[in-house]
């Protein structure tokens, strides 16, 4: 028998706004799915256009099997990527941004891009950091 929980004035009240510096904040595990090491590198690579499985994976290099169905799923699951089936003879699965996806990938892409960028300043400031 499954009792169900009173409704948690946190989450469920929608004239609170979003605050990801509050603890009970619901954009914080959506925050984490984006900016782990995976999510955000999986995202960008699809800016790119569509994915299958096996092909983002190739482009994401490192990522395991399971940790990138994993990110997929989260990303999925927020709203961020859509997954596709294809109904053939093997079934084909492709993976695209969404709308807000894109919003988001765009903004993952300008970080990346300030950090590669800056990649020799970021270098040489963990050089002097180890010398101190």
């Amino acid at each position: 028998m499954n009792a169900q929980r009173p409704p948690s004035p946190e989450v469920d009240d929608p004239t609170l706004e979003a605050d990801v510096f509050a603890r009970n904040c619901t954009s914080r595990p959506v925050l984490q799915n984006v900016a782990s090491r995976w999510g955000t590198l999986a995202m960008v690579a699809l800016r790119e256009g569509p994915y299958r499985f096996s092909a983002l994976r190739r482009r994401v290099e490192g990522v395991s099997e399971r940790m990138l169905s994993q990110t997929l799923q989260h990303l999925e699951r927020d709203g961020l990527v859509h997954r596709e089936v294809h109904e053939t003879i093997p079934p084909r699965v492709e993976y695209t941004l969404t709308d807000l996806g894109i919003q988001v990938a765009d903004q993952l892409e300008a970080l990346i891009k300030v950090l590669e960028t800056n990649l020799p300043r970021i270098q040489a400031a963990q050089a002097a950091y180890h010398r101190e």
